[in-house]
């Protein structure tokens, strides 16, 4: 009950409603705050306080609306009168932007009651009201605020609510310290707590029948306090015993007399409580229906959020464990390219010291012949010198020799002729990116591009809105035309493909999926595609022949739809009338099919025809213009498209009868039949494009499907132009 609160709040001091009426907008305020927000309207607008504050008011223009604005300033001042001062505005504690009075009260007034009376201060005359919740603005009458009704229901709700959130209640059977008691026996008038419930109250034998309610539930049944009876508004001292339908107000018999609602439908009050009790009954029913949806909708979500947390971890993991295995690889590479660097640093340090060590083996060398050489040039003795001087001047001349070109150069260059070609690695790290991880989805085919053309077939498609996964192509498959095996007739990038060479008189199933780098996706629904005849019918040459059968398809039918007997048998679980269509589409040819009625309770309208692949299933067929149909009841029918409802003719259906169904292409013409009989005149003319056999129902219309049939006799394809001009 706790999220009923801010429905038993006012809108402007965001309180429990206290003495709450009923405004002719359906809202609802606390009579004293209703005072504190009316505005005084200037004499010169005297006329409109003739109306009944209860009676119907006008829609003010946009530039009178309200009494407030809701520009940034945070001012406002009523638009329709241009005397009114402007007025600062508030808000209250529900966020409702409210106007204090324009005109001060007396002090005792503040306190909303005047002095020894214990009853409110007279209302201004000329006074103006504006619903905080819709910002319409009403004028009051001569009455006031008493011409409003009191809201006694909502006032009981509030009363209830509050002593529900009161005090917890204690066990009445505890012998010491009572505990908190947590369930109450209705009939046994009891409150019990768990201890006491299952040692006095077991639930076996005569108790296991007694009805365990919460505590709080158990307190407000046990109320016994009157119902207060309502007064009427306009007569104070009468009950409210009737109820005029056409004002929607409860009145009083004082109300008939006077001739207010002389000439209109009135009906005992009792009568009418119980029959909007029913209706708001199943407007709740399907309200909770709506609910239990959103429920399963917000559990849904929140086991997303949970998938969701799961799925980053993980993938978070995956992706730091496939960064780590580059960088482990990176760190191998790193070490061989190093030790590579290693090898070469030694071999070049290997040469030049070789070469440091033959150098210096030949510099001693030399050098210690120079000094030889030296010393001899020293000596005096001529003999003695030209004994050894031929020989020397040889050694001399053979070391000089062996300092020839090429030996002072070095055999290793100092530099490294090693360089990493790191670019590409570079290139591939910025492009390193998530790639697709999932194949498309189905494609979608166009229906109304697709057709045949003698022994051709067109078709086309689109990918699913919405849909953000990449495409690298198509494949297109055909059967044999037979019910044999698919076969690929098209594989590329293009989104619509013509095939010729098929045969003549044949039914091809066709289908498409889609591919990436990830895989192929799912098979798009199969269409079923007629070719001509080899000789084509006298009615026309270029007229293809009708489709054998078809079903209903469960894949596009409303949720609320049950099918049975092979998709052959429909009916529906909801009182509200819901769309199925057949499993095939049509654009050529002459086409006709009949629906059985198996059963017809409390005299529903269910809607026969064609539609569009993107008809609405959750109203009835014809109300938008994606369907052209005829609904019909007990006693007679109309054709409907758009919301249009025309040729109103006599004779309907009942359990057993049969609705026939003719759509011929030939001449762009609907019409239907009811028990062989054609039931009002063509239906609709200047159809095109590709449509599919559709019905709308409720559950108490179950209907079986019969397709394939031959065109009724009285029928004749081919009839002159003044025949089809009858469209």
């Amino acid at each position: 009950m706790d999220e009923m609160e801010e429905e038993l709040k006012c809108p402007v001091c965001g309180s429990f409603f206290r003495e709450p009426i009923i405004l002719p907008c359906s809202h609802n305020i606390c009579l004293a705050c209703a005072r504190n927000i009316l505005v005084q309207t200037p004499d010169a607008e005297s006329p409109q306080s003739s109306r009944a504050s209860g009676s119907d008011y006008d829609y003010l223009d946009l530039d009178k609306m309200s009494l407030y604005s809701e520009a940034d300033s945070g001012y406002g001042s009523y638009g329709g009168f241009v005397s009114a001062p402007t007025t600062p505005c508030q808000k209250s504690p529900n966020g409702v932007r409210v106007f204090p009075p324009s005109v001060p009260h007396p002090p005792q007034a503040q306190h909303h009651l005047l002095p020894h009376t214990g009853v409110l201060p007279p209302v201004p005359r000329n006074s103006c009201l504006t619903c905080p919740q819709c910002h319409r603005s009403l004028t009051l009458d001569d009455r006031g605020l008493r011409g409003f009704p009191k809201n006694r229901v909502l006032e009981g709700v509030v009363d209830r609510y509050q002593q529900s959130k009161a005090a917890a209640l204690k066990c009445q059977l505890c012998e010491k310290s009572p505990r908190e008691a947590t369930v109450m026996c209705e009939q046994c008038d009891v409150f019990y707590c768990d201890p006491c419930r299952l040692r006095c109250h077991p639930p076996r034998g005569p108790l296991a029948k007694h009805r365990l309610v919460p505590p709080a539930q158990g307190r407000i049944s046990r109320r016994t306090s009157p119902r207060k009876i309502s007064t009427c508004t306009e007569h104070e001292l009468e009950n409210l015993s009737m109820y005029c339908v056409q004002c929607k107000t409860p009145v009083c018999y004082q109300c008939l007399e006077d001739g207010k609602h002389s000439t209109h439908e009135v009906k005992a009050l009792g009568a009418m409580w119980k029959l909007h009790k029913g209706q708001l009954s199943q407007a709740l029913n399907v309200l909770s229906d709506r609910a239990t949806e959103a429920k399963e909708f917000l559990v849904q979500l929140r086991n997303m959020v949970q998938h969701i947390q799961e799925n980053g971890v993980e993938f978070e993991a995956c992706l730091v464990a496939q960064c780590d295995a580059l960088i482990e690889a990176l760190n191998r590479r790193k070490a061989q390219l190093l030790s590579r660097v290693t090898k070469e640093h030694e071999h070049k340090l290997s040469v030049v010291r070789d070469q440091i060590s033959h150098c210096t083996v030949k510099l001693r060398q030399t050098t210690g012949l120079m000094e030889y050489c030296l010393e001899v040039i020293k000596e005096n003795d001529p003999s003695g010198f030209l004994q050894i001087s031929d020989a020397l001047i040889r050694r001399v001349h053979m070391t000089e020799n062996q300092w020839g070109k090429g030996s002072l150069t070095p055999r290793m260059s100092s530099d490294f002729d090693l360089t990493l070609d790191s670019g590409p690695l570079l290139q591939t790290i910025h492009q390193l990116d998530f790639v697709q991880m999932k194949v498309p989805a189905a494609p979608i085919l166009q229906l109304e591009e697709c057709c045949t053309q003698t022994n051709s077939a067109t078709l086309s498609w689109k990918q699913p809105p919405l849909s953000t996964i990449a495409v690298d192509g198509y494949i297109l498959e055909l059967d044999d035309g037979n019910g044999g095996q698919f076969r690929e007739v098209y594989v590329g990038t293009e989104m619509i493909c013509t095939v010729d060479g098929l045969h003549f008189n044949s039914a091809y199933k066709s289908r498409v999926k889609a591919y990436n780098s990830s895989g192929v996706g799912q098979y798009s629904k199969t269409l079923v595609m007629q070719t001509s005849e080899m000789s084509p019918p006298s009615y026309g040459s270029n007229t293809l022949a009708a489709v054998a059968w078809f079903t209903f398809d469960p894949a596009s039918a409303h949720p609320d739809i049950i099918l049975s007997n092979d998709n052959l048998t429909v009916t529906c679980n909801s009182y509200d009338d819901r769309v199925v269509m057949g499993n095939t589409g049509f654009s050529r040819g002459v086409h006709y099919w009949e629906m059985t009625i198996d059963r017809y309770d409390n005299h529903p309208d269910p809607a026969f025809g064609i539609a569009r692949a993107d008809v609405m299933k959750d109203v009835m067929l014809g109300k938008d213009d994606k369907a052209w149909a005829m609904y019909v009841d007990n006693n007679r029918s109309w054709f409907m498209h758009n919301n249009s409802h025309t040729n109103r003719t006599d004779g309907g259906i009942s359990k057993g009868a049969t609705v026939g169904v003719l759509l011929d292409f030939t001449r762009g013409i609907l019409l239907f039949l009811i028990n062989d009989e054609q039931q009002g005149p063509v239906a609709f003319n200047t159809l095109e494009g590709m449509y599919y056999p559709a019905i709308s129902l409720n559950r108490n219309v179950q209907v079986t499907l019969h397709s394939g049939l031959p065109i009724p006799d009285f029928y004749t394809p081919g009839e002159s132009e003044a025949a089809a001009s009858v469209c």
